[in-house]
């Protein structure tokens, strides 16, 4: 008895695209089975290209998950276009994202037209079924595919996991024949310092209100890493990172009541730092003002945008 020819092994990008606050970056999480990128109800969390690594017998996915695009009010607003234009030339499948709880909109069909000009295959996917009635996911299902000519329509809660292993064979059946990319233990290719960054931004999205969020970065300034006094195995590791907000009037609301509001965000912040490290945190966090960086072409450039 001859047993059947396995399938090739397929490997691959698949870039995800949508407005802010499509669910892209849960959906990477998702896929790939742990947290490789921030989340909020925010727009604009998401500053950079992200890759999260799918590891599977039949291939290797990488999802590159990109800032949101849109009609950009600033700078830093061109440079995350740029970033998400930049990473559609360069990959083999296209995942245009589009919630199930919010109408069809111009900002969606705005990105439909970027996409006109591509030639890479298209999976649209219907996001945040879960917080949609059936009804509602149907009409945007037909909305949806009116949009761009797709491969595929996939209604998708990365939330409840529904349909999310169906989405992930159906990308890597569209990656060509190949080796695998990345090591079988990594899951992202973020450096440590920017997930760091990253999480602190995250909790400050979490415990600021107003208009802070769109104004507010995060810097590293010094990861120092040492044997935990009270466990000379284990490494100990001190994070101090910088707040920047772009007026001082913000700076007050970062801090809260006699400090509450930063305590808060630190607390928050290091949960996620001894996870990914492994190990006990120490995090000291302080604010300042860099004048409206979104606009500095310098001072956007020192904030690693």
């Amino acid at each position: 008895m001859t047993l059947p020819d396995q399938p090739p092994y397929r490997s691959g990008f698949a870039c995800l695209v949508g407005r802010p606050n499509a669910g892209k970056t849960t959906l990477t999480n998702a896929l790939v089975g742990e947290k490789v990128g921030i989340v909020s109800n925010r727009p604009q969390t998401t500053r950079h290209a992200i890759r999260g690594v799918v590891h599977r017998p039949a291939g290797q996915l990488v999802l590159v998950d990109t800032p949101g695009l849109h009609k950009p009010k600033s700078l830093l607003g061109q440079r995350l276009n740029d970033v998400v234009r930049d990473t559609l030339a360069d990959v083999d499948v296209i995942v245009f994202c589009i919630p199930a709880d919010q109408p069809v909109g111009s900002g969606d069909a705005f990105i439909a037209r970027q996409l006109k000009a591509v030639s890479t295959p298209i999976v649209v996917v219907v996001t945040k079924t879960d917080a949609a009635s059936k009804k509602a996911i149907t009409e945007q299902l037909v909305a949806a595919s009116q949009l761009v000519d797709a491969r595929e329509v996939v209604p998708v809660s990365a939330v409840s996991g529904d349909q999310v292993g169906l989405l992930e064979d159906l990308l890597i059946g569209l990656l060509p024949e190949g080796p695998a990319l990345y090591p079988e233990e990594q899951t992202t290719d973020e450096d440590v310092e920017r997930q760091l960054a990253e999480l602190v931004r995250e909790a400050a999205l979490e415990k600021v209100r107003q208009e802070v969020p769109h104004s507010l970065a995060v810097s590293i300034e010094e990861v120092v890493r040492k044997p935990d006094p009270r466990d000379p195995e284990a490494v100990f590791t001190e994070v101090h990172a910088l707040l920047h907000v772009e007026r001082a009037s913000q700076k007050p609301m970062l801090l809260g009541k006699g400090g509450q509001t930063i305590k808060a965000i630190g607390s928050e912040a290091r949960v996620g730092m001894e996870t990914l490290l492994g190990g006990r945190v120490h995090l000291d966090l302080h604010v300042t003002v860099l004048g409206e960086w979104q606009d500095d072409p310098k001072k956007l450039n020192r904030l690693g945008y």
